[in-house]
């Protein structure tokens, strides 16, 4: 590909937010990764903006995961998109029984126009086009042009202030159903269940990029992604990886338990000795691991998989997460739709046993979840990927008016109802303070 790099001024600020919005509104197909500088195991997702479509993938709706792959292994080229939730209707013998109300499909890629590399004051443009096409004449307006330091303000002023989000289940039909799991659990019909309740606002109209902003300052993630499908969004403050390929080496990174952050250093601490120490969240993350474990099996060589980190705590600007990481060398003869399909999705966003879990999910959630706790990322020439788990996200619809974000925990037999329902909630406050609260 052909390389234009282009230097900011270092006064400028919020510029990277500047190339999104000119990307946003001139073009249909964008997805940017943003790691907003937060370090993270085996790396976070790169600073990168992918904009307009060279070719975008064709899907039909049936063994979509061998579509991706051949046309990667035709064309070999960079591509981006998403897994959504549903494609799991193609891999195992279940359904999705409730409406689609956003209207993304179930798998979407495309082979990007330009790829954007951002570090802290130039901008590098990708493409096989023969000079950087509208980039070069945008960055030299840049040049010209002031910067505006009260970016966030356009939020402020043409977004959802007030707006009412309304939780899809009561708080005390949530913990009738976290009961209901419990009895299941008794019964041996699962061991842990991933559920999960839809917050929603209607008549909703909301600044993407702004509200990307927001989000990101409430919410700075290392798999934060901003995605634009025509005039379907998704604002993602993901702080999960659920798979990545460097090479033949492969990674996943399960997230099972959380706990607040504390309103001082001492009591910060203290929460995050108890997370570390809890019985209950650990076993919560040891089942996700093992499940991972064997998922990861299904595409390695043997006696290759391992777990390089068992319940790691790693702080964010809101709560503290237990995270694992699993490793393995990939076989030589798996396919990218082989290792994709052997471990989606990701096992912290169904429970154990998967398949069984993935049966109840859908006859105990009250929404339908799309591209909620699937995976969006990218895919290289050489057949390199890394994907986050769609978690902690604000899908929009700009025909609709309809905004949703989804939120959930594992239940296990020793799940207290009431404490489940405060976690969702904290994962929720980001995202509600978005769409309802932006003054």
């Amino acid at each position: 590909m052909n390389q234009f790099v282009f230097t900011v001024m270092p006064s400028a600020a919020n510029w990277g937010l500047r190339v999104l919005a000119l990307a946003e509104s001139h073009f249909d197909h964008v997805v940017l990764l943003n790691n907003n500088n937060v370090a993270y195991p085996n790396d976070p997702f790169p600073n990168r903006l992918y904009v307009g479509a060279k070719r975008v993938v064709s899907f039909t709706g049936t063994a979509d995961l061998q579509t991706l792959s051949d046309f990667h292994a035709r064309h070999r080229c960079h591509l981006v998109g998403y897994l959504g939730y549903d494609l799991k209707n193609q891999l195992e013998a279940l359904q999705s029984r409730h409406p689609d109300r956003l209207g993304f499909p179930d798998c979407w890629f495309f082979e990007p126009l330009y790829i954007l590399d951002f570090d802290a004051n130039s901008l590098i443009v990708w493409t096989d086009e023969p000079d950087a096409g509208p980039w070069e004449a945008w960055m030299e307006a840049f040049t010209d042009l002031p910067f505006r330091t009260d970016f966030g303000l356009i939020y402020s002023q043409t977004g959802a202030s007030g707006t009412n989000v309304q939780a899809r289940v009561s708080q005390a039909e949530y913990e009738a159903v976290v009961r209901h799991i419990r009895a299941l659990i008794e019964d041996g019909d699962v061991y842990e269940l991933n559920y999960c309740l839809e917050f929603f606002a209607e008549a909703v109209t909301l600044a993407p990029v702004a509200a990307y902003q927001a989000l990101c300052v409430r919410s700075p993630m290392p798999f934060s992604v901003f995605l634009k499908q025509g005039s379907r969004f998704v604002l993602g403050a993901s702080p999960e990886r659920f798979l990545k390929k460097t090479g033949s080496r492969l990674v996943s990174q399960p997230i099972k338990g959380t706990i607040r952050r504390g309103i001082s250093p001492e009591e910060d601490e203290a929460l995050k000795h108890e997370l570390r120490n809890s019985e209950k969240e650990q076993a919560e993350n040891l089942m996700i691991v093992d499940l991972v474990r064997n998922d990861l099996a299904r595409s390695a060589e043997v006696g290759s998989v391992r777990v390089d980190e068992l319940f790691g705590i790693y702080t964010f600007q809101q709560l503290h997460q237990l995270i694992s990481t699993v490793s393995a060398t990939a076989r030589p003869d798996a396919t990218l739709a082989d290792i994709l399909g052997n471990a989606f999705p990701m096992g912290s966003m169904t429970g154990a046993p998967k398949i069984r879990a993935m049966e109840r999910i859908d006859e105990l959630e009250a929404s339908r979840r799309g591209i909620y706790s699937g995976a969006i990322g990218y895919i290289t020439p050489d057949g390199d990927f890394d994907f986050n788990v769609v978690i902690r996200s604000l899908f929009y619809n700009a025909d609709t008016h309809y905004a949703s974000f989804s939120v959930g925990s594992a239940i296990t037999h020793d799940a207290d109802p009431a404490t489940e329902y405060a976690e969702c909630l904290l994962k929720a406050t980001a995202m509600r303070e978005v769409v309802e609260n932006v003054q």
